[in-house]
C-alpha cells in the first residue's frame, strides 16, 4: 500500500492542515480574550433551571437516580452510542414547551466553544436534520444537590454536563462526536466534514516519521471502534510510544491534541488536560495508525487512536467519522459502551 498521497490528495492535506492551524489559533485568542469558565456556570445553571421547569410528568420520563439501572443498558448514566436516544421524547416534539427547548439549547451551547456551534450545528443539520431532531436527553441526580448530571444524545452526538459530579472524569464521562456530510461513504477527502481537519493533522504527523517509527505507529487492523476501556498503566499499548517521537515530533502531537479538545467549552478543556497530566503526560501516551479502511488506499490513515492509560481518543474516518472519547485521571472508571 502506497504511503505517499496522489497529488490532488496531497494538495488537499496542505490546505486543510493550514485551516487547521488557523482554527487553533483562533481558539487561542478566544481563550486568551474571553473567560470561558463562564460556560461552566452557564450550563449547570440552565441544568437546574430546566430541572425546575419539567412538569411531573416529564421528569418520570427523563429524570432518574444517580445510579439509575437500564435493563438493556446497564448504568444508564454512563451509557455510550454512536447512534441513540437516552429516552424517548425527542427534543424537537411537542413534549417539551418552547421555554424549556430554549434552555436545552443555552445547556448545549454553553458545552461547546462559541467558534464551534455553527460547525455543531452544521453536523446535525446533515445527520439528522438540525438541532433537536432525533435527540434527546436525561437527568441523573438533581441539580443543585451537588451530585447530578445531564446527558444530551442522539446521531453522532452524545455530550455531558456534570458540574464536576463525576469524579476523576473529563466531560463528565465518556462522549461521542461524528459526521456524514455529503453521504454515508465520503471520498477520500471527506469534503464538508466538519471533523476532517483533526485527522488531516493527524497524518502530517505520521508523515514525519521515520521507518523505524512508521512499523511502530501502523497496524493492520484496527479495534472495535467502541472499545475504548482503559487499559492502564500496567498493560502494553500499541502503537508509536510518545518517548519515541523528537521533540519536534511532540510538539505536533500537542497541536493534535489542541485540535481534538477545541470544540469542547474551556473548562472542559481544562480537565482533559489535568487527567492528561495526572497520568504521566503525553510521555505515557501512545499514536497509531490503521490500514484498515484507508478510503482511496491513498495512505492517508482514516482511522486513528491517541491512548494512555486512562486516555483514549478513537478516531474512525471510514465510512465516515465516528469519534469515541474517554478521559480520566486514572483507570479506576467504569465504562458502559
Amino acid at each position: 500500500m502506497p504511503f505517499l498521497p496522489s497529488t490532488s490528495r496531497r494538495h488537499f492535506l496542505q490546505a486543510a492542515s493550514a485551516g487547521a492551524v488557523a482554527a487553533a489559533g483562533l481558539a487561542h485568542a478566544h481563550v486568551a480574550g474571553a473567560n470561558d469558565n463562564a460556560g461552566l456556570a452557564g450550563s449547570e445553571t440552565n441544568v437546574k433551571r430546566l430541572f425546575e421547569a419539567l412538569t411531573p410528568e416529564q421528569k418520570k420520563s427523563v429524570c432518574f437516580d444517580w445510579d439509575h439501572q437500564d435493563k438493556n443498558r446497564g448504568l444508564l448514566r454512563t451509557h455510550i452510542a454512536a447512534n441513540w436516544r437516552i429516552t424517548k421524547p425527542e427534543l424537537a416534539s411537542d413534549y417539551y414547551s418552547k421555554e424549556q427547548k430554549q434552555i436545552i439549547r443555552e445547556v448545549f451551547e454553553g458545552l461547546v466553544a462559541p467558534d464551534w456551534v455553527e460547525r455543531f450545528d452544521k453536523q446535525l443539520k446533515d445527520d439528522s436534520g438540525g438541532f433537536g431532531h432525533d435527540q434527546a436527553i436525561a437527568i441523573f441526580g438533581e441539580p443543585g444537590s451537588g451530585k447530578f448530571e445531564f446527558v444530551l444524545t442522539g446521531r453522532h452526538m452524545t455530550l455531558r454536563c456534570d458540574g464536576d459530579s463525576a469524579d476523576h472524569v473529563a466531560f463528565g464521562g465518556p462522549i461521542f462526536y461524528g459526521h456524514a456530510a455529503e453521504k454515508f461513504n465520503e471520498a477520500p477527502n471527506h469534503p464538508g466534514n466538519v471533523f476532517w481537519h483533526q485527522a488531516v493533522q493527524a497524518n502530517k504527523l505520521y508523515q514525519t516519521f521515520d521507518e523505524k517509527q512508521r512499523k511502530r505507529a501502523l497496524l493492520e487492523k484496527a479495534p472495535r471502534e467502541s472499545d475504548i476501556a482503559f487499559r492502564g498503566k500496567d498493560t502494553d499499548i500499541p502503537g508509536l510510544p510518545v518517548t519515541e517521537m523528537t521533540p519536534d515530533q511532540r510538539e505536533k502531537l500537542q497541536a493534535v491534541l489542541k485540535l481534538l479538545i477545541e470544540p469542547y467549552r474551556q473548562s472542559d478543556r481544562d480537565e482533559v488536560t489535568q487527567c492528561v497530566t495526572r497520568q504521566g503526560g503525553l510521555d505515557a501516551f501512545r499514536l497509531v495508525f490503521y490500514q484498515q479502511g484507508d478510503i482511496g488506499g491513498d495512505g492517508v490513515w482514516d482511522i486513528w487512536r491517541l491512548e494512555g492509560p486512562s486516555f483514549v481518543w478513537h478516531y474512525r474516518g471510514a465510512p465516515h467519522v465516528h469519534t469515541w472519547v474517554n478521559v480520566a485521571s486514572d483507570a479506576g472508571v467504569e465504562l458502559n459502551a
